[in-house]
């Protein structure tokens, strides 16, 4: 009898140890695999010079290292209101897991880039509106020419030979502020480092590193006054992005996230729509940083 009692002591003790080792294996953030994820947030950029390129019918010249910058809001409630969140810098993105380790998404980066209007810049090319236009006040020939990207007006004697006169529009305007959309795809590694920092329940709080690359499609609305033309008012696939990112996650209670990240890449547009006229169009290429705050939900359904 006491072998038996004996016995049935162990069996239990064997199936309780089991059990809570089976339970510790089973938390819900130890597997990523077959999970969703949806994101959104805010970003600030950073852009490096870049040289643009603005061809028409009368006109193709260059400015030379374009200086930009982006729009904040700050902290705003249009990035939770569902009728204004689209109109700061923001990012969306929703992602699967097809592996503990690895994901894929899709994403939208809402930047904005905007010349910055003090600026001298050389110009090189030419320009030759016809006199009826009020542009035509900037015909001549340029090499290397500084100008004044926000004044406007005729010389005496002819552009460049005399003194600014302010009677004409400005020389350009320049922005993607509706925005510089980068609609991209990306796939991202994510590691689990919570043990770093001691962490005894993931399910409660867990911390991820996550590393990306990305490859996408610039779809800018483009908000150019050139030359006193009528600028062109509608979005337009205007060339591509690659990307590559690096951020910290901090998970929450299994379901709910918060993740900062920091995203450089490279833009080229080749064929940006600049005024109502279909043979207006400009060209550019630069590299840019993104830093990003953003909050998110992760899922199985």
């Amino acid at each position: 009898m006491k072998t038996t009692y004996l016995f049935f002591f162990l069996l239990c003790f064997s199936v309780n140890t089991f059990a809570q080792e089976e339970i510790t294996v089973q938390r819900y953030t130890a597997h990523n695999k077959g999970k969703f994820f949806v994101s959104w947030g805010g970003n600030r950029e950073s852009y490096t010079k870049s040289d643009v390129n603005f061809r028409g019918k009368d006109y193709n010249f260059t400015v030379d290292n374009m200086r930009a910058h982006d729009k904040p809001k700050g902290w705003h409630i249009d990035y939770v209101n569902p009728v204004n969140m689209t109109i700061p810098q923001t990012n969306f993105r929703m992602g699967y897991f097809f592996s503990d380790h690895y994901s894929v998404s899709v994403g939208w980066d809402h930047m904005k880039y905007v010349m910055a209007q003090n600026q001298i810049a050389n110009v090189n090319g030419y320009i030759n509106l016809p006199a009826d236009q009020t542009g035509s006040i900037y015909n001549g020939v340029y090499n290397n020419r500084p100008v004044d990207m926000s004044q406007g007006g005729a010389q005496e004697g002819g552009f460049g030979k005399g003194e600014i006169q302010q009677n004409g529009p400005a020389f350009l305007m320049y922005e993607h502020t509706d925005g510089l959309n980068y609609i991209n795809t990306e796939v991202s590694r994510h590691d689990d480092i919570s043990q770093w920092f001691g962490l005894p329940n993931t399910d409660k709080v867990q911390i991820n590193l996550t590393e990306g690359l990305g490859v996408g499609v610039l779809y800018p609305k483009t908000n150019t006054t050139l030359l006193g033309k009528e600028r062109h008012d509608d979005f337009h696939i205007s060339g591509y992005g690659l990307s590559a990112k690096a951020g910290i996650n901090f998970t929450f209670f299994k379901y709910f996230y918060v993740q900062g990240e920091l995203k450089g890449g490279y833009i080229n547009m080749q064929d940006i729509r600049t005024s109502q006229s279909n043979e207006d169009r400009a060209s550019q290429d630069f590299f840019y940083l993104q830093r990003i705050i953003a909050v998110g939900g992760i899922f199985r359904i």
